[in-house]
């Protein structure tokens, strides 16, 4: 099992290696041998969001792999959090009218009609949660985001805003600082309200964009979807004009091809463990293109 330092480096040998699909592909099928997912883990590494930028890798074994990891992790942070909740909730009968303090989530057909524009004061929703300047000011700017020309309830609105808004301060927590708080809720909050991007409020409020991975993902997939076209064929394009900038080789005779037995062999070291590890050399032979490595 990984920890977070060892973690740590291999998320920053992915982001030195990206045009090198051998080294990333090693290095992914090591995250994901090694690495035990957990919100922590996740939130201090950043490995989720680091791997989930090669999901539409032009090699075919890298998303593939890409896909199954965070399937993985995924299910994996949910089977934490179910195990987490307390038993006495599921032993409480449910009431047939739940309260508006009611924890029960209200039903997604259910529909609310207002006559007047939607935010925090017309619906008359209580933002003051934490009695927090900051915390209560994000939880209020979210839900008169979220319920700009929605049809869901205030109570279920006010719910999604202040989980998104847990998410947000879990980040405030790893470093001690207000900055990855503040600078995830302008991105969050900018991507909800742009014209560009109309849809992205209406899966958060339906529970198809969870607080989690809102909080959690690469921006870049919080982009509509004409804008992720144009910014991948940006990146092919980028790859393409950088196709011979890959990692730094060098040609010996030190080493002997095991499949034609030449000693024209190119090769490039890595840290793919932790900092006391040694480092891995790999291996590709210039006459028969026989590929190794070794620590």
């Amino acid at each position: 099992m990984m920890e977070s330092k060892e973690v740590i480096v291999q998320v920053k040998n992915l982001e030195k290696s990206k045009t090198n699909d051998e080294v990333v592909l090693h290095i992914l099928q090591a995250l994901d041998k090694e690495v035990v997912p957990t919100e922590k883990l996740l939130r201090e590494t950043k490995v989720g969001v680091e791997v989930n930028k090669f999901k539409k890798s032009s090699n075919p074994e890298i998303a593939k792999l890409v896909k199954k990891m965070i399937t993985s992790w995924k299910d994996a942070i949910n089977r934490s959090k179910k195990a987490k909740q307390p038993q006495q909730q599921q032993q409480q009968p449910q009431p047939q009218q739940p309260s508006q303090h009611s924890s029960a989530e209200p039903k997604k057909h259910d529909k609310f009609s207002s006559t007047k524009p939607r935010n925090s004061r017309n619906d008359g929703v209580d933002t003051n949660i934490y009695n927090h300047k900051l915390r209560d000011m994000v939880i209020r700017a979210m839900y008169d985001a979220l319920a700009k020309d929605s049809e869901h309830p205030p109570k279920s609105i006010l719910q999604t805003a202040k989980a998104v808004e847990e998410e947000m301060h879990k980040l405030n927590n790893c470093d001690g600082s207000e900055k990855a708080y503040k600078d995830k809720y302008r991105i969050i909050y900018s991507n909800i309200i742009s014209k560009n991007n109309p849809d992205l409020k209406h899966k958060i409020t339906s529970g198809d964009v969870s607080p989690f991975y809102l909080v959690n993902c690469d921006p870049k997939e919080l982009a509509p979807e004409h804008l992720r076209r144009k910014l991948e064929e940006i990146a092919k394009q980028n790859l393409f004009n950088a196709q011979g900038a890959t990692v730094e080789r060098s040609v010996t005779d030190r080493f002997t091809c095991g499949k034609c037995k030449e000693k024209k062999v190119s090769y490039y070291q890595l840290q793919t463990r932790s900092a006391d590890e040694p480092l891995t050399t790999f291996c590709t032979c210039e006459v028969c293109g026989n590929r190794w490595k070794f620590s």
